[in-house]
């Protein structure tokens, strides 16, 4: 088969098998089935929790706060833990490993986001396997993913993988939850992301763990966006990551919502927005079409306070983020031009950057 840039997301329960410490049977296994897809020549890049069980662990499972300088500690040491765990365990297939730590500030900075996707992009030429966290020793709220879901998306847009598997310790989406409710069905494929796919998402699931069922669905439909097609699936099945590269159908495979997009618009859709615009339904409806540029005229309020060439929310009349786009002018131009025919900005101004307030080739949209 067509080799593929495969991500896999390791959920703390899957490299703990469901108890307090980390299971070293139960990650050899799943090395096991990454590294025979590494020897048959796909790309694999390993995005993996569990570095605050591993602090744990490796300090005998003490009382601790909950405290963000606590939870920093455990990483601290966990990191270093588990990465020699992975080393000795990849080791045994004479595949070399390399960890890589990440914020959502690395990925939102244009220039940072080429360097770290031309580091991993090195990484996998020379057939080394990149280990994925993001670097909570550092890492404030501002600039944080939050999650390894949402993490491991981000790293398979930055990379235009094909395929991204999130490992969790359920078979996958379910009508409602099989924990309280016996007659629920797993749903097999799901092929666009909507309001009722987010409905059928539950709270937090593991105690272990920080993501429940509704930061895989965020993730995937980021990766949905990007052209990724997404899997959630089960752990502890068999050589489950080998079957789904195989193609057989286990856990709920999420369709991707586009083709690949170009580098610029897969860093819009990892960059935070550094401000807001509202648009009337008109905007809207041009913009969703595609191929629209957003023009003065659609728009009917500013939220933040930004400069020309920063990255911002676009907001339909019903306020949900519709798309993210670069923007041509400032805050405090845009203030003056809102509902205005794009013939009259130099008037206004007293200088043009250009018609559209956020150009077509600057936009991405995410509906």
């Amino acid at each position: 088969m067509q080799p593929q840039r495969i991500v896999v997301k390791l959920g703390t329960s899957t490299l703990t098998a469901g108890t307090k410490q980390l299971n070293r049977q139960r990650i050899l296994e799943i090395v096991q089935q990454i590294a025979r897809l590494h020897q048959a020549g796909h790309e694999m890049v390993v995005v993996s929790s569990g570095a605050m069980a591993a602090g744990r662990e490796r300090l005998g499972f003490p009382e601790i706060s909950r405290s963000v300088p606590a939870k920093q500690m455990l990483s601290a040491i966990g990191q270093g833990h588990l990465m020699h765990i992975y080393s000795q365990l990849f080791d045994l297939f004479q595949i070399v490993v390399g960890q890589v730590l990440l914020t959502r500030d690395d990925l939102g900075d244009r220039a940072r986001y080429l360097n770290i996707r031309d580091t991993l992009t090195t990484l996998l030429e020379h057939h080394i396997i990149p280990i994925i966290n993001e670097n909570d020793t550092t890492a404030t709220h501002e600039i944080r993913v939050g999650d390894n879901d949402n993490l491991s998306a981000l790293v398979a847009n930055l990379l235009e993988a094909d395929t991204l598997i999130i490992l969790t310790d359920i078979p996958g989406l379910y009508t409602a939850d099989p924990r309280s409710k016996p007659d629920a069905q797993l749903i097999p494929l799901v092929e666009q992301i909507d309001e009722s796919t987010y409905a059928l998402a539950g709270g937090a699931g593991s105690s272990v763990g920080t993501g429940g069922m509704l930061t895989k669905i965020q993730a995937a439909h980021l990766a949905s966006r990007s052209g990724v097609t997404t899997i959630i699936a089960n752990g502890t099945l068999p050589d489950v990551i080998g079957r789904i590269i195989h193609g057989e159908s286990l856990g709920t495979r999420f369709h991707p919502a586009a083709t690949h997009l170009e580098g610029r618009k897969r860093w819009l859709l990892a960059e935070k927005p550094h401000g807001k615009l509202s648009v009337d339904a008109g905007a809207s409806r041009k913009l969703l079409k595609g191929g629209a540029s957003l023009l003065p005229v659609g728009i009917t309020g500013v939220e933040g306070s930004f400069e020309r060439g920063e990255p911002l929310g676009i907001l339909s009349p019903e306020g949900k983020i519709i798309a993210h786009g670069v923007t041509s002018y400032s805050s405090a131009d845009i203030a003056r031009l809102c509902g205005k025919q794009s013939s009259s900005i130099v008037d206004i101004l007293g200088y043009s950057y250009g018609d559209a307030v956020i150009h077509r080739n600057n936009l991405v949209l995410l509906k």
